[in-house]
């Protein structure tokens, strides 16, 4: 094998200090070639199909193209550039195509049905099992029972929507960098925390520019949304992040995803079509949980009827304390979030500013840390001298009470150019077990938030907590799994909708004030969170929860009206639903001119098509399941150690809904998430 293509070489790590563009088309046509001459050959043989003449064969080789794409896949999104962008999006389409062909190929899906029916496969274990029936689940998924012109079809529909789904981010990051506000005049920053005012002068000094450079990165964005005096200012920024990637604002038609997403529809119905799908929907609930696209519309609609009352309280009192305290007349869409932190500071005496100085984000990886070891007896430790793609990125190891190591993860946590937006966790290696080895899985975790300022170290508010800790629970989804197949390790043939469980389910002791003394603590001398600022902060806890839970409600709906109902015609079309379902459930309207659904990358580019839904979905669950520890103590370690068992270590392996039965000892109450988003109202008619 060639070790000139640090792609290629058996490393344990990708060597991401030695990936250059040009190594990427070669790696990966290298192992296509070799993976297609691997399958040929296994069919070839005439003895009836094994897990270990067939299967773990093309497991192997399964792994060894994540292996090489995985690293690839991941600077594209956390350090782009022309060159990667160009290779990249070549082998996108041979990707696609691979996948496509390999799903479509007859020979290969007898085989899998033949071993169904073998003898030896009543001796399998679950996991296996549950392998080989996702396989068939995908085969079918994928056209093997159509005729060859419409599997060629299938086929192009999956190459063009990955092209589609790509630009389409690509387009938003552009968008996203392009747009910049340089303001020389300190009274302009009226309003803005310090720590605002510190980064955007920082963001200006590395320009060389200055004054105060604001960007559309959300730690700069956010905070004039939310503090800026200057109602002008907040306008402006607001009417360049809401028009991104559209036909609108100051670039508008520059990187517009118009085009792009109704074509993507189009496709994703056609796709549905081709397999005798009623729509996109119907098809994407064969890999969901939910049992029906009528249960998910009834899940969406019950919650909307529960919530929009309460939100539009709110809202009515968003609006008159606006009007009598400042004389605003009418709320436009960039005054919600400034008048809003004004009511909370009112209402509560309370800011998330307020907290950032007891959050420094070293104090509160080591607390995350301390708070899984107390739960699930585990040592996470920092490796140095690995290779990585930015110099703020480290590198951890986590080790079981047994001393074991279960898995190790990157942490790259500060917004900056050429870095995708948002939040994650992605896969890096899988676990599975060889014959000559137990492969450890690693795992990418991402963030974007404020970096350190000069000499002041990175400060969080609460919800960027709340963020890290969601993002490490779907690390430790992955980390921790004990199955040793890679296809259902982790979150590897986890339904979609019930990925979120671990995640969301990490947030809840971002709240309770035990954990909060082991993660929190101020900057400068160590000391805890004030008992006056926590109870401030539990106060404000349920604060506007209805007025954000039918914000969710409208994205989830949105999404799911396109995919189950008939594509789109135009862009004007997409708006119109938006608008419709805005009417439905929304209480705060925005603007003609806003283009939400233009930067929706959750259903234009990742994973969450008919799915945004999981979230609530998923949210259910994670309540649910903390509701036990709150019974018998968030600490508990036999309870924590019962989440790792049947959750987490378990991955694909099984059904979720038996998973979670086997953690609650019951299915799943919605009663849970209700109480802790501040919907449920007890007879004094507070939030409880």
């Amino acid at each position: 094998m060639s070790n000139t293509n640090p792609l290629l070489e058996n490393l344990p790590l990708p060597a991401f200090d030695r990936i250059r563009p040009e190594h990427v088309e070669p790696a990966v046509d290298e192992v296509l070639e070799s993976n297609r001459e691997t399958i040929k050959s296994l069919l070839e043989h005439d003895d009836a199909p094994t897990w270990d003449g067939l299967l773990q064969p093309i497991e192997d080789i399964n792994d060894r193209l994540n292996r090489v794409w995985s690293p690839i896949s991941h600077l594209h999104a956390v350090s782009d550039n022309a060159g990667l962008r160009e290779a990249y999006n070549t082998c996108l389409s041979k990707l696609s195509a691979y996948e496509t062909e390999l799903k479509q190929n007859e020979t290969l899906y007898r085989a899998y049905q033949e071993i169904v029916g073998t003898d030896a496969y009543a001796g399998y274990n679950l996991a296996q099992k549950k392998i080989i029936e996702n396989a068939l689940r995908e085969f079918r998924l994928s056209g093997i029972g159509l005729e060859p012109q419409r599997q060629r079809e299938f086929k192009n529909i999956k190459q063009r929507l990955d092209q589609l789904q790509t630009r389409f981010e690509e387009n938003l990051l552009d968008a996203t960098n392009a747009w910049t506000k340089h303001i020389t005049q300190a009274d302009r920053l009226e309003g803005l925390p310090e720590s605002a005012r510190s980064l955007a002068a920082q963001t200006a000094r590395r320009k060389g520019m200055s004054g105060w450079l604001f960007t559309l990165d959300f730690p700069s964005y956010y905070p004039v949304m939310q503090y800026a005096e200057d109602n002008e200012l907040r306008r402006e920024m607001y009417d360049a992040y809401i028009t991104r990637a559209s036909d609108q604002g100051p670039d508008a038609g520059k990187w517009d995803n118009s085009k792009i997403m109704v074509e993507i529809l189009d496709l994703r119905t056609k796709l549905a079509a081709l397999l005798g799908f009623q729509s996109y929907a119907h098809y994407s609930m064969e890999r969901k949980m939910a049992e029906s696209p009528t249960a998910v519309l009834e899940f969406l609609q019950d919650l909307a009827r529960r919530s929009r009352p309460v939100a539009q309280s709110e809202f009515e009192e968003l609006k008159n304390f606006a009007g009598e305290h400042y004389s605003c007349g009418e709320i436009q869409a960039w005054d919600v979030a400034f008048y809003s932190e004004k009511l909370r500071q009112h209402l509560f005496d309370f800011s998330q500013e307020d907290l950032r100085p007891y959050f420094p984000v070293t104090r509160v990886i080591e607390g995350m840390f301390l708070v899984v070891k107390n739960l699930y007896g585990l040592e996470i430790t920092r490796r140095p001298g690995v290779s990585v793609w930015d110099p703020d990125v480290q590198f951890f190891d986590i080790f079981d009470h047994d001393g074991e190591l279960r898995g190790s993860f990157y942490l790259d946590l500060y917004a900056r150019e050429h870095k995708r937006g948002g939040a994650w966790m992605d896969e890096c290696v899988i676990r599975r077990k060889t014959v000559h080895e137990l492969q450890r899985p690693v795992a990418y975790l991402t963030c974007n938030f404020t970096p350190p300022v000069d000499e002041q170290p990175s400060l969080l508010t609460h919800d960027e907590v709340l963020t890290l800790f969601h993002e490490f629970g779907h690390g430790l989804h992955h980390l921790l799994t004990r199955v040793d197949y890679a296809a259902v390790a982790g979150i590897n043939g986890v339904p979609w909708d019930a990925v979120e469980l671990p995640s969301q389910f990490m947030e809840n002791w971002c709240w309770e004030r035990e954990a909060l003394d082991v993660i929190g603590g101020h900057y400068q001398d160590g000391r805890p969170l004030p008992d006056d600022l926590y109870n401030k902060m539990m106060k404000a806890k349920t604060y506007q929860a209805g007025m954000h839970m039918v914000r969710q409600l409208e994205f989830a709906m949105f999404d799911f009206d396109l995919h189950y109902n008939p594509a789109p015609g135009d862009a004007a079309d997409i708006q119109k639903r938006l608008d419709e379902i805005r009417r439905r459930v929304a209480v705060v309207i925005p603007p003609a001119y806003n283009r939400f659904q233009h930067s929706f990358g959750h259903i234009f580019a990742g994973g969450y098509a008919a799915g945004y839904y999981s979230y609530k979905w998923a949210e259910v669950l994670s309540a649910d399941a903390f509701s036990k520890f709150e019974e018998n103590g968030i600490f508990n370690r036999d309870t924590g150690l019962q989440f790792l068992h049947t959750i987490l270590e378990q991955g694909g392996s099984r059904e979720p809904m038996d998973l979670f039965i086997e953690f609650r000892g019951r299915k799943p109450e919605i009663e849970a998430l209700l109480r802790h988003s501040g919907i449920v109202r007890n007879e004094d008619n507070e939030t409880v």
